[in-house]
């Protein structure tokens, strides 16, 4: 078997279904950056990037090729056009962006708005890996450019070829609106300040008087003129700037062919942005050494897992995959200091943020714990400090709160971690946090929606006082009350299993008497969980739900499987009501709600109807070009589901300490385990026997369609046979 460079001449040629293909070098080389990068609908595709940076960097950098914000990702595979590059902080394509900038190489005359500027790009001259991007390009006078880049975690490597007859231009672009930003320029020092307070999700959370995003670019060779910019207005030889709109330009002089820019950036100050890129990209360093040290930071993590049996378009699937996992939560802290959106204050300490709790609990979060075990601890932290500062653990943090979607997943991420074994940290104020979340209803508890806009207040678990009064969130008084009333009983099943743990019983018996209230929701006669008014009446059948309708949400009892199995009717009914839901079309694997739905069938016995449902999901939602996903990665949850499904196994019950096994995609899996463990996954028949039904755990018959994670961290040989 042959395998190929995932850059993109080895892309355009299997796009193309044709051409030589190439030996991968590494794991690295397998990595596709256009996976997800575009799709039919304007949202609901991968809504991913080729960005550049070390694994869960701070600041990424991109080609951009439209104005991103809320619902629009700076680049999308199917542009025509290219605007510039962006120093970028979007987690998602349906979150905004945060103090970012914008630079473009331009020739002879400057141009500004972005239409102006615009440059028409051929994917041919395009290269895009996890750790280096380059594109060569004609702008509209016929010039040729090119621009190459390489990113650690705060800091960028710029390397621009202009023509050597024109005049060098670098255009530069600090703020576009509201907050904006500002701009100076230093001759004397032959550096550049960029100031960004913009935060496109400003209005979902409180005010943050001292956010910013901060920019220090470093040249290898001297400009000799400079100038700023204030909407259209031009002002030659200024060197400060401040505004909504604004920006700035440098020239270069006549016959200059190569500029190389290192950029450091902070969100505490400039001072701290030039000792990241000190620390990071040192002038000592080059552009090749920098690149060379990001792709062995990419190595070092992918190689991590090992698979044979695999096609090129599976290997390429996998790894990209894999490092779509690393981009979060990521980096937030600055070599011990970091600002923090929650009290708008500088710490001492580790930070990360970008935290897509709602989706990332179900399985970005346990691949973590089993893929970069050194960070859990430190992500886990993070939270708490977070609670610390702001008063509440956050629910979708960007970078500060946003009441972005439902429930409090964070308390399952915490507690599914402690149950694991990861407690260096707080214990005890992770607890106290997660059971705030679970027993203090937020401040104004009214009628709470997706994206309500900031008010002073934290939705926290909206409608928490009606679930606690009557057993549910009533549909009169809150909406989304069906997908709230299910959420909150999963979020009270995993803070009961911290609880017990450490000894809270009281707590214990609350929450998980709560963590059933699904009950008070479930009608008989419709089969399926419905929305109920304050006063007990059922409101419509369609009404209550989020992400998802009756059907997807008629599965989500994650807490009590064998309950929800007795529920609709016993295992035979349950099984035939989970065929319907694949068969007639109701499953959608491209939202996260109903991830777990085909591990369900373990539950019953039935691993034959899991390895019957994986590869056919796998087949249809996963696929090598850039509209391979069928739904929004969500900061790696899509990844991860397929990860662990590649894998033969899935956490189907937070906090549970357990694994539902269904069937590997490949024929041996080696993963390397923390304290220098390693996991063995065999499956030798595979794709000549329809089941693999026997499952052995070093030698030991599994009895059951499950396994314990404690077991799988401690590495050893998982085996899945016919016989």
């Amino acid at each position: 078997m042959k395998f190929q460079l995932a850059i993109w001449g080895f892309v355009c040629c299997v796009l193309a279904g044709g051409g030589n293909l190439l030996k991968a070098q590494s794991n690295v080389d397998y990595v596709n950056m256009f996976i997800g990068s575009t799709g039919s609908h304007n949202t609901e595709y991968g809504g991913t990037t080729p960005a550049v940076s070390e694994p869960f960097g701070m600041t990424q950098w991109c080609a951009a090729t439209r104005i991103n914000g809320i619902s629009r990702t700076a680049y999308n595979y199917n542009d025509t056009h290219l605007l510039g590059f962006v120093a970028t902080h979007q987690p998602a394509i349906w979150m905004g962006d945060y103090g970012f900038f914008t630079l473009m190489p331009q020739v002879g005359i400057l141009n500004l708005e972005p239409e102006k500027r615009a440059v028409k790009m051929d994917h041919a001259q395009e290269i895009a890996t996890p750790y280096y991007y380059k594109i060569g390009y004609n702008d509209v006078q016929g010039h040729a450019l090119k621009t190459e880049f390489t990113a650690t975690s705060r800091c960028s490597f710029f390397r621009f070829n202009y023509p050597s007859t024109e005049k060098a231009i670098l255009f530069l672009e600090a703020g576009r609106e509201k907050e904006g930003g500002s701009i100076e320029i230093l001759p004397d020092k032959q550096e550049i300040r960029i100031c960004n307070k913009e935060r496109h999700d400003s209005h979902l959370g409180p005010r943050l008087y001292n956010f910013k995003g901060c920019y220090v670019l470093k040249f290898s060779r001297p400009f000799s003129q400079y100038g700023t910019w204030n909407e259209v207005k031009v002002s030659e030889m200024q060197s400060k700037e401040e505004g909504a709109h604004v920006g700035g330009y440098i020239e270069f002089e006549l016959g200059t062919e190569v500029v190389e820019v290192r950029i450091g950036s902070s969100f505490i100050d400039f001072e701290q942005a030039s000792v990241n890129l000190e620390k990071e990209i040192p002038a000592s360093v080059s552009f090749e050494q920098t690149k060379k040290k990001v792709k062995a930071a990419w190595e070092s993590n992918l190689d991590k897992i090992r698979i044979k049996g695999a096609t090129d378009d599976d290997a390429t699937i996998f790894y990209t995959a894999f490092f779509r996992t690393m981009q979060y939560p990521r980096e937030f802290s600055e070599y011990g200091r970091y600002y923090s959106p929650f009290d708008d204050k500088i710490h001492k300490g580790i930070s990360y943020n970008a935290y897509s709790l709602w989706d990332t609990f179900r399985a970005q979060h346990p691949w973590l714990q089993l893929t970069q075990s050194q960070r859990v601890d430190d992500m886990i932290t993070a939270l708490i400090q977070m609670y610390n500062e702001g008063g509440w653990l956050p629910k979708w943090p960007n970078p500060s709160y946003t009441n972005i979607m439902i429930g409090t997943h964070a308390d399952a991420v915490i507690a599914d971690a402690y149950v694991n074994g990861f407690r260096n940290y707080d214990v005890e104020k992770a607890y106290e946090a997660i059971r705030k979340d679970a027993f203090q209803a937020p401040r104004d508890d009214y009628r709470w929606g997706d994206r309500h806009y900031w008010n002073g207040s934290y939705e926290a678990r909206g409608g928490l006082k009606e679930y606690l009064d009557l057993g549910y969130v009533a549909a009169d008084k809150t909406t989304e009350s069906v997908s709230r009333t299910l959420e909150f009983a999963m979020d009270d099943y995993c803070v009961a299993q911290m609880a017990k743990k450490l000894g809270h019983e009281e707590d214990y018996h609350i929450l998980m008497k709560r963590s059933r209230n699904y009950l008070n929701l479930y009608n008989p006669q419709t089969g399926f969980f419905q929305a109920r008014h304050s006063n007990g009446s059922w409101a419509d059948i369609e009404e209550g739900f989020t992400e998802g309708g009756r059907w997807t949400y008629r599965f989500c009892v994650m807490q009590n499987i064998p309950d929800l199995i007795h529920l609709l009717g016993g295992e035979d009914v349950f099984c035939k009501e989970l065929d319907k839901n694949f068969d007639e079309g109701h499953y959608r694997h491209d939202n996260e709600p109903g991830h777990h739905f085909a591990y369900l069938y373990d539950c019953c016995g039935k691993l034959d109807k899991v390895q019957n449902r994986i590869p056919m999901i796998i087949k249809q939602h996963y696929k090598n070009k850039p509209d391979g996903l069928s739904g929004n990665d969500d900061c790696g949850q899509m990844s991860a589901w397929y990860l662990f499904s590649s894998l033969g196994f899935y956490p189907l019950t937070p906090a549970s300490g357990e694994y539902a096994l269904g069937i590997p995609h490949f024929k041996e899996i080696i993963l390397q385990l923390r304290d220098g463990k390693k996991l063995l996954i065999k499956a030798p028949e595979l794709n000549k026997k329809d089941y693999l039904l026997r499952v052995y755990w070093n030698g030991k018959l599994l009895e059951k369609p499950f396994i314990s994670i404690q077991d799988i961290f401690k590495g050893g040989v998982l085996e899945f046979c016919s016989e």
